[in-house]
């Protein structure tokens, strides 16, 4: 599990078949669980300064691998111990969203993604969406695209000022919201306004 808060940004060393290697202040162990650019990858192998991490052919077939050059979102998977202040992430990578629209105001920047409509019914209004491993709060949502604001912060300390129209990013829709929509939604006994309800009492 993680927070989606990024712990750093690493440096893509290289990538070579199924093995990505990274630069990073951060120093895991064989057998850790990472999360890069919001995708949950084990460590397979160790260097001075650096580690390799292994991705599956599925893996890589979920991805936006095109944003795995330079410089990364990672953070570790969190510890029991640890302060939840981001939002519940598992590290699955549920799609991949384009950006479409990027409106500039004077204290933030508004980001409009596009996905597949099959997952526009996972993402509420008001919820949590993980944007390559960024926790963020969804605005709007249309029929299939969704709006995001980001503060200045997020934009100073992440990828996300790197990004233009055209750009693919992974996206984690919010883990509560896919298992009540299972839970409820295909046999229509809640209205999303309930299911909400049920959601923030959590």
């Amino acid at each position: 599990m993680f927070t989606g808060l990024i712990r750093e940004l690493a440096m893509v060393k290289g990538m070579e078949n199924d093995f990505l290697t990274l630069k990073a202040e951060y120093k895991p162990s064989i057998g850790d669980s990472i999360a890069i650019n919001g995708a949950c990858l084990t460590v397979v192998k160790l260097g001075r300064g650096e580690f390799t991490v292994e991705l599956s052919n599925e893996t890589k077939s979920l991805l936006a691998v095109d944003n795995l050059k330079g410089k990364v979102h990672l953070e570790p998977a969190m510890r029991l111990s640890d302060r939840l202040e981001g939002h519940i992430v598992q590290g699955h990578i549920d799609t991949v969203g384009k950006i479409v629209k990027i409106v500039k105001s004077s204290k933030a920047y508004d980001f409009f993604i596009e996905v597949d409509e099959k997952f526009i019914k996972f993402i509420i209004p008001k919820g949590s969406i993980t944007i390559d491993g960024v926790s963020l709060t969804v605005n709007s949502v249309d029929k299939r695209e969704f709006r995001l604001t980001i503060i200045p912060h997020t934009m100073k300390n992440t990828i996300l000022k790197d990004y233009k129209i055209g750009t693919r990013v992974n996206i984690e829709t919010d883990m509560f919201a896919r298992y009540l929509f299972h839970m409820f939604g295909k046999e229509k006994t809640s209205s999303w306004d309930e299911i909400e309800g049920i959601m923030a009492r959590y």
